[in-house]
């Protein structure tokens, strides 16, 4: 009986792990077609960050999904599987919350925080609540993978990393925010 649920903790982690790797995938599919479409059509704008800060980010969420691989291998999965359900559901709500962010700025949105000023501010979908609503799911994202295999040491790490990478980001992608059209005007309401 023990074994038949370590073997679902196992699936159960693997199964997220595959959803959040092709996730990202599909990402950056989406992200590197908006940017194309921005370069074709000649559209101006400028990153939030810079190259190296965006490989950074890269190796971080790399290590997002790595270091729950190499925790379980040495110590095993912790936890019980209602808390590792739970932090399911907690994925895949962020995964909800991702995707909505990306339809709702369709052309805008991409990975390495590229504002284009000429397209405009967005208040619709969940900007109506949120300023910066992917970084909500990312940040959920990294807080609730750990629980899933009870990974929480390095979870805690890689957490403390991508936060202090997303404050210094949202800070830079405000600065360009800043000169859209109609951006801060949308959020005094």
């Amino acid at each position: 009986m023990v074994e038949a649920a370590a073997v679902d903790r196992t699936l159960l982690f693997c199964a997220t792990l595959g959803l959040l790797a092709a996730e990202r995938l599909v990402e950056l599919f989406v992200s590197h077609r908006n940017l194309r479409r921005l370069e074709r059509e000649r559209v101006p704008h400028t990153a939030s960050s810079s190259g190296s800060e965006y490989l950074v980010m890269v190796v971080v969420h790399g290590l997002f999904l790595a270091a729950p691989i190499v925790e379980v291998a040495f110590r095993g999965h912790r936890g019980s599987t209602a808390t590792a359900l739970g932090a399911v559901a907690v994925v895949l709500a962020a995964q909800g919350l991702r995707w909505w962010t990306i339809a709702t700025l369709g052309p805008r949105w991409n990975a390495r925080a590229v504002v284009a000023p000429s397209l405009g501010a967005v208040h619709g979908g969940p900007y109506r609540f949120l300023r910066h609503p992917n970084y909500l799911a990312v940040m959920l994202e990294f807080a609730a993978l750990p629980f899933v295999s009870g990974t929480l040491l390095g979870g805690a790490a890689v957490f403390a990393a991508n936060a202090v990478l997303l404050l210094r980001r949202i800070r830079q992608e405000e600065r360009l925010l800043a000169r859209v059209p109609g951006w801060r005007e949308g959020f005094q309401r």
